[in-house]
């Protein structure tokens, strides 16, 4: 599957590699999901690989995951999430337990709402609803899980923006809902690079709130191919200790 990915994401760039569009702009690696849409009849293809470890010592890895868009117009795109999960755990006196299936897979969409003006931010709707058939039995939750989020961005200066993200999510086991929040502050220092730090989380009834930092940092190869690295610590008491995200990104048009 690996393999599979790597073959489409280089397909990508080799099909785009002479397309006069503005650099590839992608929802990784922060997690501010960007305002901006993929172009009308184009594919993106993100691909990650994510490792974190929980304050309880488990450790997960995400080998991949990967989001797939197609631009349906101007103002509308289409997404599919997948991911492979391995979740280890200490279990005394077992030892270390691996646990690896298909995460539970989203479908969704991103819609255009409004350009920047004066103090109102560029702003898109995001909406994705986990569907459980679409997973391994080890990681299928009870029933659907939706989750929806307003992306907003301010242009501060021609290389730097601010950006945020505020909404509500389920996890598929419970009715409890957990809001959501980020916010990042992102800037190109040169032609090809991307850099950002960020700060997001999330409330849920009853439990602590997770709080973190993190920040990265994305080459441009070509105007349509993309790397990136990012990294991050919890600072509060229910977040994960910390993880560490690669990724490459690619997108390409379809033949009319």
């Amino acid at each position: 599957m690996k393999k599979s990915i790597l073959l489409i994401l280089f397909g990508g760039f080799i099909n785009c590699v002479y397309a006069q569009l503005n650099p590839i702009d992608t929802d990784r690696p922060d997690q501010t999901e960007s305002v901006f849409l993929v172009p009308e009849k184009w594919i993106q293809l993100e691909a990650g690989f994510d490792f974190q470890t929980i304050n309880n010592g488990e450790k997960e890895f995400l080998t991949p995951t990967l989001l797939s868009r197609y631009g349906l117009s101007k103002r509308v795109e289409l997404r599919f999430i997948t991911a492979i999960r391995t979740n280890s755990s200490l279990i005394i006196p077992f030892g270390t337990v691996n646990k690896t299936g298909l995460d539970i897979a989203e479908l969704g969409t991103k819609i255009f709402l409004f350009n920047e003006k004066k103090i109102l931010p560029t702003t898109s709707f995001l909406f994705h609803l986990g569907i459980p058939a679409f997973s391994s039995a080890k990681f299928k939750p009870g029933k659907v899980a939706p989750n929806f989020r307003f992306t907003m961005q301010h242009t501060l200066s021609p290389n730097t923006a601010l950006g945020y993200n505020l909404g509500c999510e389920w996890d598929g086991f419970t009715n409890d809902r957990a809001y959501i929040y980020t916010l990042t502050l992102g800037v190109n220092p040169a032609k090809k690079w991307y850099t950002y730090i960020e700060y997001f989380g999330a409330y849920k009834k009853q439990i602590f709130p997770e709080h973190n930092i993190d920040g990265g940092l994305a080459y441009f190869i070509t105007e349509n191919y993309k790397i990136d690295l990012s990294s991050g610590i919890g600072i509060s008491k229910a977040a994960p200790a910390w993880y560490l995200a690669i990724g490459i990104s690619a997108r390409f048009k379809l033949k009319k």
